[in-house]
């Protein structure tokens, strides 16, 4: 199966490939440079260039907080660049993957969330995002929204670097405690978007989910970076103490605990249960110190 993936630059885009140069799957990465998703001829160029059997769009707008600021360049990727690159998909049969967020949920539920359960975003960049996955699931064709959250990385910039490098600067941390969600490794969401892919090869449409597991908080996820740097270092884990959102106020609005039902997508993928974020998470860590020793 070859695959073109859009926004190869990014967290997803780089671990898919990551995983082509390994060998998992044909993959020819196009980065923002490269490639503005917005620009159709652009787009349709690319694509007949590569002839893929499938497309994974990982490109996106993905600065949180500065969305508020600058509404019309979010959506003009977030949404406008998923609907031409799906209305291109559609119009050349290739199967396409649309990669979304659990930010398109206001987190209010008190239970998981659903594929089909309806959007409420909280945010300029919740809100763009979730015009995307409509304009993907309008333009036809076989099209799946892959939503995921809290993705991380040991090479790009992330929560988990954000963590570490705090941590090797500062006495004590204080992170945001009252906020849930699924911390996912990026190779695991860049293989359940191959999964996806050959879904969608086979007919599959909508919306799947796929999060790491289990369940967790900021503050948690950071304490768990520093015990795993600790081990590495050899010195003791840096203090993290836990804060309220309200003591860390940011430009955008973020869901307080938005859970993903897994359960019907997961077998989709070819997953007999959800990722595990702790395994992941240790080798991330070990990945971001080579490379912050510069190995």
């Amino acid at each position: 199966m070859r695959v073109l993936v859009t926004g190869a630059g990014g967290q997803v885009g780089q671990a898919l490939v990551r995983l082509g140069t390994a060998g998992e799957a044909d993959v020819v990465g196009v980065d923002r440079a490269a490639l503005d998703i917005t620009d159709a001829a652009a787009v349709r160029r690319v694509m007949a260039e590569v002839r893929p059997d499938a497309l994974v769009n990982a490109a996106a707008y993905t600065a949180v907080d500065r969305a508020e600021s600058e509404p019309d360049l979010a959506f003009r990727i977030n949404r406008d660049g998923a609907r031409t690159v799906a209305q291109e998909a559609a119009a050349a049969g290739v199967a396409l993957v649309h990669l979304s967020t659990d930010y398109v949920f206001d987190g209010t539920k008190g239970a998981p969330y659903l594929p089909d359960d309806p959007v409420s975003p909280l945010s300029v960049y919740g809100a763009s995002k979730a015009a995307g996955e409509a304009e993907v699931l309008a333009a036809g064709g076989r099209a799946v929204v892959l939503r995921t959250a809290w993705v991380f990385s040991g090479y790009a910039p992330n929560f988990v670097r954000t963590i570490l490098r705090l941590a090797a600067d500062r006495p004590r941390l204080s992170v945001v405690a009252d906020q849930w969600g699924h911390p996912t490794a990026a190779v695991d969401v860049a293989r359940g978007a191959l999964a996806a892919a050959r879904f969608a090869r086979t007919g599959g449409r909508g919306v799947l989910h796929l999060g790491g597991s289990p369940v967790t908080t900021w503050h948690a996820l950071a304490e768990a970076v520093v015990a795993l740097a600790s081990e590495t270092t050899g010195e003791a884990p840096t203090p993290v103490d836990p804060i309220p959102s309200s003591a860390y106020p940011t430009a955008a609005r973020r869901p307080t605990r938005v859970e993903l039902d897994l359960a019907s997508s997961l077998p989709l993928l070819g997953l007999a249960e959800a990722p595990d974020w702790h395994s992941a998470l240790r080798g991330a860590v070990r990945e971001a110190a080579r490379k912050d020793k510069g190995i």
